[in-house]
Parts: structure tokens; C-alpha cells; sequence
């Protein structure tokens, strides 16, 4: 059966986006695939439709318990019943049955840190895994900007499943990230499938602001004017829900706060209301967006400067995935990279919580990842994030067994400040271009040593000159704050120009 015959009899569409097809046929021809394909283009589509081709399992490697959810609904959607994520939404009794059962399910969504469980891999060891998925490919490369320690040993798990098919999904990675995502999961011979990361029909535009309440008001007036649906990106829980509430006080009512400090079920109802068109404008941390399904999204406002390039195109990416018009707008003023710097500090643990840790060791030769099993309490009293203590933890497990306390304790600190290196230049490399006078989407095209796809942009970004007015809606209903007068004004102007005719 012809791919698109495939294509229509499973998911309704007639034709293949970007990269989609030539993806897939890789697959069935027995390839190992590298797939860098742009945000918005449907790279969960090249798994899913060889999981109709190939015999055996589907296994994919996912970063995100929200993002396993949202495509395990998608797949659902689309009439599949046999698909399951092993993550922690599973109660022990639904565990333990989904295990029983494992052979039953065509798609399994896990992830990197469920298969290091030896359980869970012993019961994959007994399937036929005919295709071995990692979605958001870049969290492997320690230069990747989401870089994942659990991802890392991606290569290994691989081999433990008898070195299977493989596909590597990534929409932002550099050269680099991607030649180190081929070394660790050792693929010898591979096919590697490059669309361009350009997204023509998105605008770019950046605003500079004087302070911080310039920049709230302006945002007020952007949302205010700006055709809907949108969604508004912070990097603070508290800002967000701020917004959201000042939205709501301005009479742009249908707005709400997403992020990762909601429980499970506000935040699937809240996603759920944005996707059907009950809700206008998301106010989120970056928690938000990763699988959701919307294509009429028609902007994207950074309140808060992004941390790296990548992350920046990953988000602005959720828009316009129809094809039409949107718009991503940053909003900019004098000193906001202090906050990226300061997120990027708090990420990594700090010189002085290492070297407190390590006067908790005993002096002698001992296996120190069993010590830090063992006082889990470390981590509490030391004051480290679950982010923290995860790079600690997996960063001495990876060097064993230490004679030397002084020579790893050091190991650890080179280690954290080359990573806190790599992230600081990410924040200076995007303030130099949010300050740059030349045309922005050729310098983000450079820095992934991409081609613009079309000659002539007609809105390319607000060096090209675009105007945001083009960008607005004809009226706003829902934003004002007297709906029910506006729409009998509405009606009765209707009425009088059918008089009048």
C-alpha cells in the first residue's frame, strides 16, 4: 500500500508535511535516521505511521511526562487503543497490569530514567522493539541546550534491546549537537534527513521597552489587539499567574496561567480549553506548548528573554502550524539577561553546596553513589533542586569508585562550570541578536548553518519592516470588558446596514 493511501486510512490526511515522508521511508527501508525537522511539522507522524508497517513494538524515548500524555491523546485521537506511557501517572495497580500485559501495546512511550529500572527493562527485553524512537534528540549532547544526563545513556539501553531500528527526532540542534547525538547512540550507518528549521510564515519582531511596567502595559495592548488565539511565554510561575490575573482585571477574560507548579488535572483541563477554543491566551512558563496540537495559533510574545536560540525557536514554533500568518514577538528592555544568567546559576549546584556534600564523605575508599543512596537526606539539607541532584547523582555514578575525594570533588566543579559556560554564552549569543541590526532570521539561519528557503520573506522581522497592524484582529470581542453591550452593538449595525441596503 502506497505511503499516502497509509497516510489517509490512519490519520485523515492526504498529503505529508516537510520531511514526514522522506523520514518514513528511510525507516521501512531498514535505515538508522537522524530527522531534523522544524517545530510544527509533525515529526510525531514519523513514528507513527511505520508502527502500522513493521512488526513488533514502538518505542519511544520521551523527555517530558506532559509531552508522553499529550501524544499518547493524539495517537487515541486517531482510533489506536494500543498505546501506553510507563510514567509515574500510573497508579501501582494500573502498573502492574500495563506490565503483565506490555505485548498487548503497538506505541510505548517511556522514559530515559524509567528504563535505567531493571524491571522495566527485562520486560522490554522480551518484546520485539522493530523501532527505537528519541524524541527531542538534542537532550543527549552535553552541548544540546536541554541537555539530559538519563539521556546520555540512551546507547547503552539501545544495545541492552539488542541494537533495534533507530530514529532520532530533533527540530533545533547544531552541527555539533548533532554529531554527538550520532556518537552516543552509536549508529555506524544512518541516513540523515535535514529540512530547513525556517519557518517563512512566521514574522519576527522585537520591541524594546524602557522598564518593567512599560513592558506590562505594552503586553496589556498586545494581547488587546493582536489576532487570537496566542500564547505568552515567562520564565516565572509567579509572573505568569500575575498576568494572567491582570489580564483577567483588564477584561481579557478568556486568559489562564500554565505551568509546572499546577497539579496534573488543571493542567490537562486548562490545555484541553485552549486547544478546543475556549480559552484565548495562555499566560506559560515554558512548560507549555511541547505536543500540543493547535495549528491557528497566531502569536507567540516572549515576556521574559529566553535562555538560548533554541529553546526560542522551539516556542515561537507553535505557531502558525496551519501555514498562515502568525507573528513571535520578544519583548526587550536593558539588563532582562540578568534573569536567564541567574536561572542558569540556579540549575547547576553552586561551588559551595559541592564542597559541602563532600565533607559529608567519609575519608576513606568507599562507592560513593551507594553513600548518596543511602542519605537521601543530603539533598534536603544541602538545599539542592531535583535538577541539581540529579546532575550530581549521575555524574558520579558515571565516574564509579573514587580513592581520591579531593581529585572528584574537583572533576564535579570543572564539570558544572563548563556546563555553566555553555549557558552563558547561549544568553549572550541571543542578546547579540536581539540587539543586532540585521535581518533576524538570517542570523538564526547562520547559527544553525541553515539556508533561507524562500529568496524574498515578504514579513520577515522588524529589520526587514514589517508592521505588527498587519498582525491585528478586525475586532475583540472577548477582550473587552463589556461583551454583552459590544455584541448588541454588533447585531443592531448589522441589522440597520441590511435596512439601509
Amino acid at each position: 500500500m502506497e505511503l499516502e493511501n497509509l497516510l489517509n486510512k490512519h490519520f485523515g490526511y492526504k498529503t505529508f508535511k516537510t520531511g514526514q515522508k522522506e523520514v518514513i521511508s528511510s525507516l521501512l527501508g531498514g535505515n538508522h535516521t537522524i530527522a531534523m525537522l522544524p517545530t510544527g511539522t509533525g515529526k510525531s507522524l514519523c513514528y507513527q505511521l511505520p508502527g502500522y508497517c513493521l512488526d513488533g513494538q514502538i518505542l519511544i524515548i520521551s523527555p517530558l511526562l506532559s509531552l508522553m500524555q499529550d501524544q499518547v491523546e493524539q495517537l487515541m485521537k486517531f482510533g489506536e487503543k494500543r498505546v501506553i506511557a510507563l510514567n509515574s501517572f500510573l497508579d501501582a495497580e494500573k502498573r502492574g497490569y500495563v506490565l503483565r500485559n506490555l505485548k498487548q501495546y503497538k506505541y510505548i512511550f517511556v522514559s530515559p530514567e524509567m528504563l535505567s529500572m531493571p524491571i522495566i527493562m527485562k520486560k522490554l527485553q522480551a518484546l520485539t522493539v522493530s523501532l527505537f524512537v528519541v524524541d527531542e534528540a538534542h537532550c543527549i549532547s552535553q552541548w544540546g541546550y536541554d541537555f539530559r544526563p538519563e539521556y546520555s545513556k540512551l546507547g547503552d539501553y539501545r544495545k541492552q534491546l539488542g541494537n533495534p531500528l533507530t530514529l532520532a527526532l530533533t527540530a533545533t540542534a547544531t552541527k555539533k549537537v548533532r554529531e554527538d547525538i550520532i556518537q552516543s547512540l552509536d549508529l555506524q550507518k544512518f541516513t540523515k534527513i535535514e529540512s530547513t528549521i525556517d519557518r517563512p510564515n512566521i514574522a519576527f519582531y522585537i520591541e524594546e521597552v524602557t522598564n518593567y511596567y512599560d513592558k506590562q502595559s505594552r503586553l496589556i495592548e498586545l494581547v488587546r489587539k493582536l489576532q487570537k488565539p496566542g500564547i505568552i511565554y515567562f520564565s516565572s510561575k509567579k509572573i505568569a499567574e500575575q498576568m494572567a490575573s491582570l489580564l483577567a482585571d483588564k477584561g481579557i477574560t478568556r486568559a489562564m496561567a500554565y505551568h509546572g507548579g499546577l497539579d496534573q488535572e488543571q493542567r490537562i483541563l486548562i490545555q484541553q480549553q485552549f486547544i478546543h477554543g475556549q480559552l484565548d491566551i495562555i499566560c506559560a512558563t515554558s512548560a507549555f506548548g511541547m505536543g500540543v496540537n493547535k495549528e491557528n495559533i497566531r502569536f507567540i510574545v516572549h515576556y521574559h528573554m529566553p535562555m538560548q536560540i533554541e529553546s526560542y525557536l522551539q516556542e515561537i514554533g507553535r505557531a502558525g502550524r496551519d501555514g498562515e500568518d502568525s507573528v513571535a514577538i520578544l519583548l526587550y528592555a536593558r539588563g532582562d539577561d540578568q534573569l536567564p544568567i541567574q536561572l542558569a546559576e540556579g540549575e547547576l549546584p553552586s561551588e559551595q553546596q559541592i564542597d559541602w556534600l563532600f565533607s559529608y564523605f567519609p575519608k576513606e575508599e568507599i562507592l560513593i553513589d551507594h553513600f548518596l543512596d543511602m542519605n537521601q537526606h543530603l539533598r534536603e539539607d544541602g538545599g539542592f533542586s531535583e535538577v541539581q541532584w540529579r546532575i550530581i547523582q549521575d555524574f558520579i555514578k558515571k565516574s564509579l569508585k573514587f580513592t581520591n575525594l579531593e581529585q572528584a570533588k574537583q572533576r564535579l566543579k570543572d564539570f558544572v562550570n563548563a556546563r555553566l559556560k555553555v549557558k552563558k554564552d547561549n544568553i549572550h549569543y541571543l542578546k547579540k541578536w536581539i540587539e543586532s541590526k540585521s535581518c533576524r532570521r538570517e542570523l538564526i539561519l547562520n547559527y544553525f548553518e541553515d539556508e533561507l528557503v524562500l529568496e524574498k520573506i515578504q514579513n520577515c522581522c522588524d529589520v526587514c519592516g514589517i508592521q505588527l497592524e498587519q498582525y491585528q484582529a478586525a475586532e475583540d470581542f472577548h477582550s473587552h470588558p463589556d461583551n454583552a453591550k459590544m455584541w448588541k452593538d454588533y447585531l443592531a449595525n448589522i441589522l440597520l446596514n441590511r435596512e439601509l441596503r
